[in-house]
């Protein structure tokens, strides 16, 4: 059975800045439930829901999934469950620079170890960034000493 209870942590419940082009696309669905909200008439249960069935009932978790899978195969993305975006959304922040701390509120964690040891990933293109700092640095270095010996 399906219910809905308060977050499990002070963090869980939290205001979190929204990308525009994400906005854009809520407020469209919003526009679309309201229009489900009319053609259900007495039928449809309030519930306060961003993401209801047509009649404002919570979403089935089994349900949620099978649309997921379908619009995910439909936009060509490989196979991966929904919670698998945190750790995506958390390594394509980290590799876009981001600071950990930034992406550590964001997730809602509390100690900054989780996001960095279960949610994030080091990928190849930020290895491959270390190495290009690393090189910079090394450079510096080397330019400043062969002054000194001038």
């Amino acid at each position: 059975m399906l219910m809905l209870q308060e977050p499990k942590t002070k963090q869980s419940k939290r205001t979190i800045p929204i990308p525009k082009s994400i906005l854009t696309e809520l407020k469209a669905h919003k526009i679309r439930q309201d229009q489900e909200k009319l053609q259900a008439g007495s039928k449809y249960q309030d519930n306060d829901l961003v993401f209801a069935t047509a009649e404002g009932k919570p979403i089935n978790p089994r349900n949620f999934n099978r649309s997921f899978y379908r619009m995910a195969k439909k936009a060509g993305i490989p196979p991966i469950n929904p919670h698998a975006l945190r750790h995506t959304f958390a390594t394509r922040l980290l590799e876009a620079d981001e600071h950990p701390k930034v992406v550590q509120d964001l997730l809602g964690h509390s100690q900054i170890s989780l996001t960095l040891d279960t949610y994030s990933h080091a990928s190849m293109d930020l290895k491959r960034r270390a190495a290009e700092k690393l090189d910079k640095i090394l450079e510096v270095k080397k330019n400043s000493s062969d002054k000194t010996e001038e």
